[in-house]
């Protein structure tokens, strides 16, 4: 695989209809561009906020949120693995229940029921364990290890790294199980970085920003792996949708807009909705075979 396909294309590669046929393309997962980028920190800074929404905004607590959030990502990967090709509407609704529950997931092992995580005159929030209170340090270091063993397993499993060559049920399996823990993980260190670091909102959106311009560096390196860059950009990007949705929704006197974690949530959605169709549109597109202008009807058509 070249160094520039790494991180700009995802496609994931079919086999032959039989021996003699040329192989064939199947997506099911979106090219690595830019706006690939633009729609997962949309969908990040979303489920931050969507996340926020319901389990303290509605006061259904971590915990049955956690549960709520986790049975509606299930029946999103349903959906995106029995999908035959790449959906933009499936893909993008799996990432943003990944981001949701990832939320709340970090929220309840990293939180408890101190006043410092609720909101003022509460004193508890939602039925069951208000949070586990591990902290974030502990709830990353947790974390970090669980996506290393998911990572050991995909290893093992003998299927490659490469997210474009993915052909089974098993290794997408694999690759969704990485990406909600390396969403979870992402919010743990977005939470950190605002609320424990010292630097806020925007001094922990602005040391993300410049790691991943690092990144960004890092792809001109032929010696670091693009799958490697893949997956800590991804993570990185958690932390930043983080940083934004609570920029967004805090209270003015803790350095955020204060716009609400339902105001915030709706226009979120709206865009990402947005970015939905309009990638639902160029793969329409796209689909749409180009003709020949080699073939004799065309070349006349041409001349004429």
């Amino acid at each position: 695989m070249k160094k520039s396909e790494g991180l700009t294309d995802l496609d994931v590669a079919g086999v032959g209809i039989d021996a003699g046929a040329e192989a064939f393309v199947v997506k099911k997962l979106p090219e690595v561009t830019l706006a690939f980028w633009v729609m997962k920190i949309a969908a990040t800074t979303l489920g931050e906020t969507a996340g926020d929404l319901f389990a303290q905004t509605l006061k259904l607590g971590y915990f049955l949120t956690t549960i709520a959030l986790f049975l509606l990502f299930v029946v999103t990967l349903v959906v995106q693995l029995r999908s035959r090709s790449y959906n933009p509407f499936f893909y993008w609704t799996v990432i943003l229940s990944t981001s949701m529950a990832g939320t709340t997931m970090s929220d309840f092992m990293n939180r408890d029921a101190s006043a410092k995580y609720l909101s003022a005159g509460a004193t508890s929030l939602g039925w069951g364990p208000q949070g586990l209170g591990l902290g974030y340090p502990t709830g990353a270091a947790i974390l970090i290890s669980i996506l290393i063993v998911i990572f050991v397993v995909w290893k093992l499993s003998g299927m490659t790294f490469a997210i474009r060559d993915i052909v089974t049920f098993r290794g997408e399996a694999l690759f969704w199980s990485a990406i909600l823990v390396s969403n979870t993980l992402g919010t743990s260190m977005g939470d950190f970085l605002s609320d424990s670091s010292g630097l806020g909102y925007a001094g922990g959106a602005l040391l993300v920003s410049a790691a991943l311009a690092v990144l960004l560096v890092l792809m001109r390196v032929p010696v670091v792996p693009n799958v490697l860059l893949f997956w800590i950009a991804f993570v990185l990007t958690r932390p930043l949708g983080a940083t934004a949705g609570d920029f967004l929704t805090k209270p003015v006197a803790k350095g955020g807009l204060d716009l609400g974690t339902a105001g915030s949530s709706a226009v979120l959605l709206a865009i990402l909705v947005g970015l939905m169709g309009y990638a639902h549109l160029r793969e329409r597109k796209a689909a749409v075979p180009a003709p020949d202008a080699t073939e004799p009807d065309q070349v006349t058509r041409q001349a004429g």
